[in-house]
């Protein structure tokens, strides 16, 4: 009945957000929308292997740092080869959070969002 479509966050600096996406994760832009009068920018990234699309959207009124609470949501990325991936997050120092037990780890984006990065089962 449902299906998932997409997921949003909000940054403050979307030239920044989507070099950080494409050299962490791979992450393309697949569709953009400007509003007419400025105030806003929704770039959509995509994976090329699956519909679901991560939505960034910058707001010309709100230039300062969001608040994301407790951080206490994330979103999770699986990839084949966690110790290549690990190497490449480890480069470019946006590991935030490992849990070997688990063979899990965390990166934080630009703006603070953390994102999971788990091997594919």
């Amino acid at each position: 009945m449902f299906a998932f479509n997409h997921f949003n966050f909000n940054v403050t600096d979307l030239n920044r957000s989507i070099a950080f996406y494409h050299d962490a994760l791979g992450l393309e832009p697949v569709r953009r929308k400007e509003a007419a009068d400025g105030s806003f920018i929704l770039t959509f990234l995509g994976d090329g292997k699956t519909e679901f699309q991560l939505e960034l959207t910058w707001l010309r009124d709100h230039p300062q740092k969001y608040d994301l609470g407790e951080c206490e949501f994330h979103l999770a990325l699986a990839v084949e080869d966690m110790e290549k991936a690990h190497a490449l997050h480890e480069k470019l120092g946006c590991i935030c959070y490992e849990n070997p037990a688990m063979g899990i780890y965390f990166i934080s984006d630009p703006d603070g969002y953390w994102i999971e990065i788990i091997p594919t089962k």
